[in-house]
């Protein structure tokens, strides 16, 4: 369709039937331009599940998960070259990568693309012409969407959510003292029998002012811990819970109730090789085998480590059709509300799930691997080791 005639057609633009906040102008040209039917309401709402049996039913055979990182030439040459500028955000955590298209990316650079996440925990492009179908495409790739039977999702592209603050609030009020779930540290579907890989989110509105996302890594909180604490928490298992509850069939009356799911604390990524903390303070439950008191403290340093060490934390601020990738197996983020739902925000999320989490007790640090510990760490019982 010709750019006019698409300008045409959203000045004549009926608000949708259902959900008729209207949605803010850059959503619409984008949308419009990718042909999504808007006319019958947006976004699509799935049939929400009720129990918990269907929700454990819908993914709930091991799949096998072939890793696009771990295939990935070392160098990252074919991704790294074509870009006109690659830009390390901090020191442990992000990266900027200019003149490149995401949709236009060839397998390799895909591949490529996985392994820089899996080294940098999340990777941003601005600038991006991406349809909502284009970056399910992308997320194909890395491996199975996930199709989430609560959250709203893009008309005729299952498995592509909707990440609309201003409809979330029609539901759950939003306010400065409590900004909303997406507010506070998490990792999204951790209750999963194998939890998200890479997740890609587009914001195609943003606000003019606040309303960045903070990334924390997993590789460096792990690092955060003493060579014996680290030795106390490797094997261990937790227990992580999903974000939205459901009833028994065979005891509805006990209430609302979440999936469980049991991962191991520590994580190993299958491109890296390397160790990372794998626990946030919205959906890790419990540490297995540990009475009530003694998981509330290890849990809560835990928290604190990850959340507090500010040297390991990146904070992003968006520009209108900016795509971050970041990778689940070894992050925390947070979304902040600053903006106070003042101004207009939306984009479209899409979740590659990855492989069931794994723990290699032989397995490195990300700083030992690289070869980027302290002098004091490199000591055991007072004597300097042999680099």
């Amino acid at each position: 369709m010709a750019p006019a005639l698409i300008e045409e057609n959203i000045k004549d633009f009926v608000v949708p039937k259902k959900d008729t906040l209207g949605l803010p102008e850059p959503a619409l040209k984008r949308l419009t331009k990718a042909g999504i039917d808007l006319l019958n309401g947006y976004p699509y709402r799935p049939n929400r599940p009720l129990y918990l049996q269907d929700v454990y039913n819908i993914r709930n055979k091991e799949r096998k998960h072939d890793d696009a990182g771990a295939r990935a030439e070392r160098s990252k040459h074919a991704l790294l070259s074509a870009a006109t500028k690659v830009t390390d955000l901090t020191t442990h955590i992000g990266t900027e990568i200019e003149g490149l298209q995401l949709k236009d990316l060839t397998d390799q650079q895909k591949d490529e693309l996985a392994l820089l996440i899996a080294e940098r925990s999340v990777v941003f492009f601005r600038d991006q012409d991406l349809s909502p179908q284009q970056q399910k495409e992308l997320g194909e790739y890395y491996g199975e969407v996930e199709i989430h039977p609560q959250v709203p999702q893009v008309p005729g592209v299952s498995g592509v959510t909707v990440i609309w603050p201003a409809l979330q609030a029609t539901e759950v009020t939003a306010s400065f003292r409590k900004p909303g779930g997406a507010s506070r540290w998490h990792t999204d579907l951790v209750h999963e029998r194998q939890p998200a890989g890479i997740t890609h989110l587009h914001n195609d509105t943003v606000p003019p002012i606040g309303g960045d996302t903070l990334w924390a890594s997993g590789y460096s909180a792990y690092e955060k811990l003493s060579p014996d604490f680290r030795k106390m928490i490797d094997g261990k298992q937790a227990v992580y819970r999903s974000a939205h509850p459901y009833l028994d069939k065979e005891n509805p009356n006990a209430g609302p109730q979440y999936i469980e799911r049991t991962h191991p604390l520590v994580r190993v990524h299958p491109a890296t090789g390397w160790k990372a903390l794998w626990v946030n303070r919205a959906m890790t439950s419990r540490i297995v085998g540990l009475d009530k008191a003694e998981n509330d403290l290890i849990l809560g340093y835990l928290f604190d480590v990850y959340e507090q060490n500010v040297d390991i934390q990146v904070r992003f601020k968006w520009t209108p059709g900016t795509s971050a990738l970041w990778d689940s197996r070894i992050t925390i983020h947070n979304a902040s509300w600053d903006y106070g739902g003042h101004y207009p925000r939306h984009g479209t999320r899409v979740t590659s799930l990855a492989e069931v989490p794994y723990f290699d007790p032989n397995a490195p640090t990300r700083r030992e691997a690289l070869g980027l510990l302290d002098p004091d760490e490199k000591k055991v019982d007072g004597i300097l080791l042999e680099t």
